[in-house]
């Protein structure tokens, strides 16, 4: 039997959430939809995204999903409630579980400017301990940058250097990626920080939430991964999108073209 696991992005962010799924369950059917229409979240406001999260509620309702994870942060930060409240099902999210393992006292976000704004990350971290400090930085060109069928790493780098170095600035130990598009450029950013700065993918702490929660034990975890049950689905540029999942993922899948609004 499978179990069936929504995940949501706005675009190929969610393909962290997805990988780190698939590399501890061979047991699950996977709904994917990326909002390729509207992306990137990180630059609406905050009434925007909310509007977009209960569309995406709308959307998976009829999916008998066993649980959604959300592969957003922006919607995480925003609409966690909306998601949480509108669906019957369980919804596990990035920041609380990443929220958990961090060790250090001084911690470093990068995350859209959507997230930083909404202080989730901040109000999160620091609630759960005493005497740490959050330093955020927004990252409003890194999305569009990832997005791209063709990666520029002199701009990558460049940006890497320009969003990273206020953090530095304040001696964090660790760097939440805290954006799901981010890990895709791990090797980018972990090149121009200090080898003893721990960068933390929300993703495995997401998954290992769903793994612990879940009333069905996961079967064991492989070292290869099957896309054979991931479905696939946007809301605009399904030929790009296919581009960008045999690029990323190594794998040719039909991507499916579906709408969130009625009114479009």
């Amino acid at each position: 039997m499978k179990v069936k696991i929504g995940i949501f992005d706005s675009g190929i962010g969610g393909f962290t959430i997805l990988n780190s799924l698939l590399k501890t369950r061979q047991d699950v059917e996977v709904f994917y939809l990326a909002d390729t229409k509207r992306v990137p979240y990180g630059e609406k406001d905050f009434e925007q995204i909310r509007s977009f999260a209960k569309e995406i509620c709308n959307w998976f309702e009829d999916k008998n999903l066993d649980a959604l994870l959300i592969g957003c942060n922006t919607t995480n930060a925003c609409a966690l409630d909306i998601l949480e409240n509108n669906l019957a099902i369980p919804c596990f999210d990035l920041i609380n579980s990443v929220s958990k393992i961090v060790t250090k006292n001084c911690i470093g976000v990068l995350a859209t400017p959507a997230t930083i704004k909404s202080l989730y990350y901040k109000n999160i971290i620091e609630s759960k301990k005493e005497n740490i400090k959050v330093f955020q930085q927004a990252c409003p060109e890194f999305v569009s940058e990832i997005e791209k069928i063709n990666l520029n790493l002199n701009k990558l780098n460049y940006l890497s250097n320009l969003y990273l170095n206020p953090l530095l600035k304040e001696d964090v130990g660790e760097i939440i990626l805290g954006c799901s598009h981010y890990p895709l450029i791990y090797d980018v950013l972990k090149n121009n920080i200090h080898s003893n700065i721990r960068l933390i993918d929300p993703a495995d702490a997401l998954v290992n939430t769903l793994n612990n929660s879940l009333l069905i034990p996961k079967n064991d975890s492989s070292d290869s991964i099957s896309h054979d049950n991931v479905n696939f689905f946007v809301t605009a540029k399904n030929e790009e999108f296919s581009k960008k999942v045999k690029y990323w993922l190594e794998i040719n899948k039909e991507i499916r073209l579906v709408n969130l609004r009625s009114n479009d």
